[in-house]
């Protein structure tokens, strides 16, 4: 995985933030599968040039378990449409259905996706200096609240591997097995606990949140944040009119048809760009990188 402070994550906070902010309105409220489709790949492609090929094959199967999941579930409880492809229980199987779960999977996956991406780049640090002067409470805890998991799982694996050297994990049984894992989740819990309250001791201790309050900050607002934001508006303007004027719209049922003309193209352009220039950056850092590399 590389750096959080280069390639896309080296952007302000927030040009990143509003970025994000474009990228989750249009994938979650558009129910366009070629929309959902480019936010599908450009999660794709973001997630594999920051955490690299090792990664994304160790978490595929976890989100292919929820795509099959989400993508067969919607034909098996809906019956809406007029193209039954088979019967089960005297209940028709429809094409509509089967299409519309296809559409919720990918949308559903692409936005945990690029959760993922947010989680690692949007980091509390970055979200503290934000939101810190305007809802510092608010902000400190959704700061903590969006780190819990990876600190939990990273911990967890740290207190496992330590009671793994001691023997903890000797036994052969399952209950064992069970008894070892209650043990390190406690003494996860307990750590978690203890980092919470000297967390609120600490900034208490700073002056957190009151008037008058100094703050240091280590970003600056440079020229290609505000090319990000400029890029970022000017495509989100694209795509939000072509949602509210309907040029993108797509009919499931009764049946799958739609109704594009030559703005829907000019949207779908608009919004590929928006999700593949994380990843054009991305590459271009990349590339940039190992120029210099060869030069030494």
């Amino acid at each position: 995985m590389q750096n959080i402070t280069s390639g896309f994550g080296a952007f302000h906070p927030l040009a990143l933030m509003l970025w994000f902010v474009s990228i989750f309105i249009v994938s979650m409220f558009s129910m366009n599968p070629v929309i959902t489709l480019l936010s599908f790949a450009g999660a794709v492609c973001l997630s594999l040039a920051r955490f690299g090929l090792r990664d994304f094959f160790r978490h595929a199967g976890f989100y292919l378990i929820m795509f099959l999941l989400i993508a067969l579930s919607n034909p098996l409880f809906s019956h809406n449409g007029e193209t039954p492809l088979f019967y089960l229980n005297h209940q028709p199987v429809t094409l509509e259905a089967f299409f519309y779960g296809l559409e919720t999977a990918f949308m559903i996956v692409a936005v945990l996706y690029w959760f993922k991406c947010f989680n690692v780049l949007m980091t509390s640090e970055k979200f503290i200096y934000l939101f810190g002067r305007v809802i510092p409470r608010l902000s400190l805890i959704l700061s903590m609240a969006l780190r819990l998991l990876p600190a939990f799982l990273r911990r967890y694996r740290q207190i496992a591997r330590a009671q793994k050297a001691i023997g903890l994990f000797s036994g052969k049984g399952w209950t064992d097995q069970i008894k070892a894992s209650a043990m390190v989740f406690g003494a996860l819990v307990s750590r978690a606990l203890e980092n919470a309250i000297d967390t609120g001791a600490s900034m208490l201790a700073r002056g957190y949140g009151l008037p008058g309050r100094s703050h240091f900050s280590i970003y600056r607002f440079t020229r290609r944040d505000l090319f990000l934001i400029c890029a970022d508006l000017a495509c989100s303007v694209v795509v939000f009119t072509g949602m509210a004027t309907g040029s993108i719209r797509f009919f499931f049922y009764p049946s799958v048809r739609c109704s594009w003309n030559a703005a829907s193209y000019i949207v779908f352009a608009a919004f590929a760009l928006l999700s593949f220039l994380p990843f054009i950056i991305e590459c271009k850092e990349k590339l940039t990188w190992n120029y210099y590399i060869s030069k030494i």
